[in-house]
């Protein structure tokens, strides 16, 4: 895809430039304001008293509007949505930036095919799209158990890649024999259906534009904290309920197994767990409190009763999210959707070792439940961000700071991303928590 732009300023110049603003407007070097608001943030996380309310933000795809670029540039021009971002975080000029979202490439995607999903300049003008799918069909379970690899190369990854699609009719693996005969074997199979040779090409030509891309992308992000904005250090481990949801048997599917055959589930989740736990317990000791983002889809109010949570997901996101706090990690939690009728399991982590960042959740009522427990963030509706007025804004944000934000343990930010809030309101959203939310 060609995307139609004006001359896009040399990176290095323009990071050059945006510092010099920074440090004018404040009276202090980047680095120093660095230092400041992390020590804020970590402060609020902590559950200590700041000097001030932080106030963080994730533009998600906010730039391509503000900047009126077009939202594919996320996907198709690197230089042009990082100038975009960095242009974007320097003029709304926020305390974090909690989570970038940074380029990757249509270009990969394209040539993978993926059927879950859809993204800006193939298939939609606005933002990505999660295609909701049954990956992996009911009684498919006992196949994935006995060879999971075999089932993941053959059935499910034809199902949601359609470069993958060839690998459906090759044999199964354990059936090639051994010795040097399996690999004739393979070689005749290989020889007999030339379009797996073709989609094996393909997904190289993908590898190597993804690989190509991998290392601009954590160049990314770190030119936007070059201007001065922390944010999340890596990504934590999330609930397992919610990786077998998201890709592999779907909200439906998934659903009803907790039903009907509630066994596979446990088995296949608690498989996860292994795998997560190991993951987590490789990973070096912390001492300087990095804050690793999880995101959170199906476990919220709306999704599965208290009865069903307790059993299918919160044991299992506990244990994750004690094993990232003993290893010195502060999970970004953000608890997509409404999670008020579930803040009383989230009140048995350890104090001042987890931020939750909440979207529709009752945040008044979580200040109640939360409190002396878990710093929050959130939670500017998007309603209000996007079609409401500037003073609806402050009206809204000054409640939080009054209320949730006595005696600590609040950050205002939005409740869902603001790809499409008025500028005008998200600088009201920022300014004003700056100027308004001091402790005095």
């Amino acid at each position: 895809m060609v995307i139609t732009r004006s001359k896009v300023e040399p990176v290095q110049e323009l990071e050059n430039r945006l510092i010099a603003k920074l440090e004018k407007k404040h009276g202090k070097s980047v680095q120093e304001l660095y230092q400041e608001r992390n020590k804020r943030l970590v402060d609020t996380v902590a559950l200590k008293v700041p000097d001030r309310v932080s106030v963080d933000v994730a533009f998600g795809y906010f730039p391509a509007k503000y900047l009126g670029i077009p939202t594919a540039a996320a996907y198709y021009d690197y230089d042009l949505w990082l100038d975009a971002t960095m242009k974007t975080a320097a003029d709304f000029d926020p305390d974090s930036i909690w989570y970038i979202n940074g380029f990757s490439s249509g270009k990969t995607n394209e040539d993978i095919d993926p059927k879950s999903m859809r993204w800006p300049g193939h298939g939609v003008e606005r933002g990505h799209q999660a295609i909701e799918g049954e990956w992996m069909k009911a009684n498919e379970w006992d196949a994935y158990f006995e060879d999971p690899g075999d089932y993941l190369l053959r059935v499910y990854l034809p199902r949601v890649a359609g470069v993958m699609t060839p690998f459906k009719d090759l044999p199964k693996l354990s059936t090639l024999g051994f010795g040097y005969r399996g690999a004739v074997a393979l070689g005749e199979a290989l020889a007999t259906h030339p379009e797996i040779v073709t989609a094996i090409q393909q997904l190289q030509k993908a590898g190597e534009e993804s690989l190509r891309w991998r290392g601009k992308t954590m160049e990314f992000n770190k030119h936007v904290e070059a201007l001065g904005y922390p944010g999340n250090q890596g990504m934590g481990a999330g609930a397992a309920f919610d990786q077998i949801s998201d890709n592999i048997r779907g909200m439906a599917g998934t659903m009803l197994d907790m039903y009907r055959q509630p066994d596979k589930l446990f088995k296949y989740m608690d498989h996860t767990q292994e795998r997560t736990l190991a993951r987590i317990a490789a990973m070096p000791q912390r001492t300087d409190s990095p804050r690793a983002f999880i995101a959170l889809h199906r476990g919220s109010d709306g999704f599965m009763s208290l009865k069903q949570f307790e059993k299918f997901y919160w044991p299992y996101l506990k244990k994750s999210l004690l094993a990232l706090i003993d290893k010195g990690i502060v999970p970004s939690v953000f608890f997509e959707g409404k999670w008020t009728d579930r803040l009383e399991y989230l009140a048995e982590l350890p104090p001042g070792k987890v931020l939750g960042h909440f979207d529709i959740t009752d945040m008044f009522k979580a200040k109640e439940v939360l409190k002396g427990i878990m710093c929050l963030r959130g939670n500017v509706p998007g309603s209000i961000l996007g079609m409401g007025s500037v003073q609806d804004v402050k009206d809204y944000c000054k409640k939080l700071i009054d209320v949730v934000g006595k005696d600590g343990g609040l950050i205002v930010s939005h409740g869902v991303v603001p790809d499409e809030a008025k500028p005008e309101n998200l600088h009201a959203m920022i300014d004003f928590t700056k100027e308004y939310g001091v402790y005095r």
